[in-house]
């Protein structure tokens, strides 16, 4: 098994390993790079759905989705995320990701980590369409300055999976499925379960407030986080291949998906799994 890390804050990939045999010497390597560096990509897997379920249960229990007409109809642990259409209707979750946000948030015990494995990938002239941003939140952290720190550090957000996302079109016919969902709150600063690490908890889409402050001085404060956590130098691009494997954790790094490719010229085809969920602190 080779682990190279990327030049980046975060990130690293990791090849000559096949997840459906893992090893608990090699499981242990990728669970300590993942922990590490945050987002990880174990290439040119070829794993069924009960090998990508297993796999991802080394992790951590898996949990489930709230948007179950997206979920395999075998293995409802597994979330479609997906532009294909069958009868003019989308067959996964096709806009996940529009906005900059940590998965499931809006759960009062957000999973460690997203795995997502790739079977198709958008391609046009050669070229792999829909690479997916990942950006640092411990270490955006760790760039405030102390005063900031200190203001930020017993503050509580409030995130709501139906809040300001839901007038940025993201997830329209699904509102009132969100809608459901009840509100939940997060520390602004939480604390990796795992590093002990403090990361930034906060982005543009669910959080709509903060405790006990005032909402115009909560969304400006939000916001003025939301843009350190994704600020340019803690930053990596995934760039996809079919059978990548491709996992992040949910309190070290954000994500946001980029959508040049188009039903029905391109196709893209992916199975999400989510484990390992916790209390935030």
């Amino acid at each position: 098994m080779q682990i190279t890390h990327t030049p980046n804050v975060i990130g690293a990939h990791i090849t000559d390993v096949d997840l459906a045999r893992v090893t608990d010497a090699e499981f242990a390597g990728i669970e300590s790079t993942f922990n590490e560096r945050g987002v990880i990509c174990i290439r040119q897997q070829n794993l069924s759905e009960q090998q990508l379920i297993a796999f991802a249960r080394r992790f951590g229990s898996v949990a489930p989705h709230f948007l179950k007409h997206y979920t395999h109809p075998d293995h409802p642990e597994i979330l479609y995320i997906s532009n294909i259409q069958e009868n003019g209707k989308d067959i996964g979750h096709s806009d996940a990701g529009s906005v900059w946000h940590t998965d499931m948030s809006y759960t009062d015990k957000p999973p460690r980590a997203t795995l997502l494995y790739a079977l198709e990938v958008p391609t046009e002239n050669g070229k792999a369409l829909g690479n997916t941003l990942f950006s640092c939140a411990a270490a955006a952290y760790d760039s405030l300055p102390d005063a900031t720190k200190q203001r930020i550090a017993n503050l509580r957000a409030i995130h709501q999976v139906a809040g300001r996302r839901a007038k940025t079109g993201t997830g329209q016919q699904d509102q009132a499925l969100r809608r459901e969902q009840p509100a939940v709150i997060h520390p602004v600063a939480r604390t990796h379960p795992i590093t002990r690490r403090k990361c930034l908890y906060v982005s543009k889409g669910e959080c709509e407030g903060i405790e006990g402050m005032a909402q115009d001085e909560a969304l400006a404060l939000i916001d003025e986080l939301a843009d350190r956590t994704v600020e340019e130098r803690f930053r990596y691009t995934h760039h996809w291949q079919p059978r990548d494997l491709l996992m992040w954790d949910n309190c070290t790094v954000q994500h946001l998906a980029s959508f040049d490719y188009k039903w029905p010229q391109h196709r893209r085809l992916m199975h999400r799994v989510t484990v390992g969920g916790s209390a935030t602190f």
